[in-house]
């Protein structure tokens, strides 16, 4: 998530490039329909038997990444079409159910909320995405090396690093590497302490009107596992958890009209468990 300009576009697509994998770009704008992202059925003739007959032309969902760009510029009908791919990694049509090849994963980039245009994403769909990533603006020294790298004539070269087979290895040693049982209990008590009603503390009971379900407990657990593994450790700490909090939860959760009167952010409520938990 960020405005406009800061290479949210350009991350995702030399992340793309990086791997050996099918890439597909959908630009979401207010009249894009479901059937642009799924695929839709044509009629054509079939000159064997000289009848008519329908055929399921696959829409850009079938690849290996999909970059939804801009994905709150189009109603949640459409946002919606993203449900089934990015949950069970299939695609329905007609009544037929279509495989997607794996690895598969959705990349989204989102403008912020308040600006003119944008729909806010159903809470359904926020809740698929495993990480909430904010872009800031770069400093003054980094924004003087992007406008000089981008402003002579240059053509980057992209190595590949990655094929769809080593994701895929990688994917299963992460949940592979073993967690204790303190670590679960903690990664679990987090999301639960993020849940009015549920014996939270005052702050979660006056600011938040939802918590964050059961599939941020599991991405703490899997987002800790990731990175210990990436930083050559066996198993994952409580500080691996906490590197991964904000990212995993504050998109699951939702502030109440206290909090916007307040101006206190998710983040910030995030940050104040944080502090709480041991």
């Amino acid at each position: 998530i960020g405005v406009p300009g800061l290479a949210k576009t350009l991350l995702i697509r030399t992340l793309a490039r990086a791997f050996d994998l099918k890439f597909s770009r959908i630009q979401f704008t207010p009249d894009l329909m479901p059937g642009d992202i799924t695929g839709t059925e044509i009629i054509e003739d079939n000159i064997s038997t000289g009848h008519k007959q329908f055929r399921f032309v696959k829409g850009p969902v079938f690849a290996n990444i999909v970059l939804a760009d801009e994905i709150n510029r189009t109603p949640p009908k459409t946002q919606a079409a993203l449900l089934e791919a990015m949950q069970e990694h299939d695609v329905t049509a007609a009544g037929t159910t279509y495989k997607l090849d794996e690895p598969f994963f959705v990349l989204a980039t989102q403008n912020p909320i308040e600006q003119e245009g944008t729909y806010p994403l159903p809470e359904a769909q926020l809740d698929r995405f495993m990480f909430n990533v904010w872009l800031d603006y770069p400093s003054k020294d980094e924004e003087a090396e992007i406008v000089k790298s981008t402003t002579v004539e240059t053509d980057p070269v992209i190595n590949q690093v990655l094929s769809a087979r080593d994701i895929i290895d990688f994917q299963g040693l992460v949940r592979r590497v073993p967690v204790s049982d303190n670590l679960v209990d903690f990664a679990v008590s987090l999301a639960r302490s993020t849940r009015p009603g549920n014996g939270s503390v005052d702050f979660i009971e006056n600011f938040l009107s939802y918590g964050a379900g059961p599939r941020a407990s599991q991405y703490l657990i899997l987002g800790a596992k990731a990175k210990a593994a990436i930083e050559g450790r066996f198993t994952p700490d409580i500080d691996d958890i906490r590197a991964v909090a904000s990212p995993v939860l504050r998109h699951r959760i939702v502030t109440n009209f206290n909090a916007e009167a307040e101006n206190v952010s998710a983040t910030e409520i995030i940050d104040r468990l944080l502090e709480k938990a041991k």
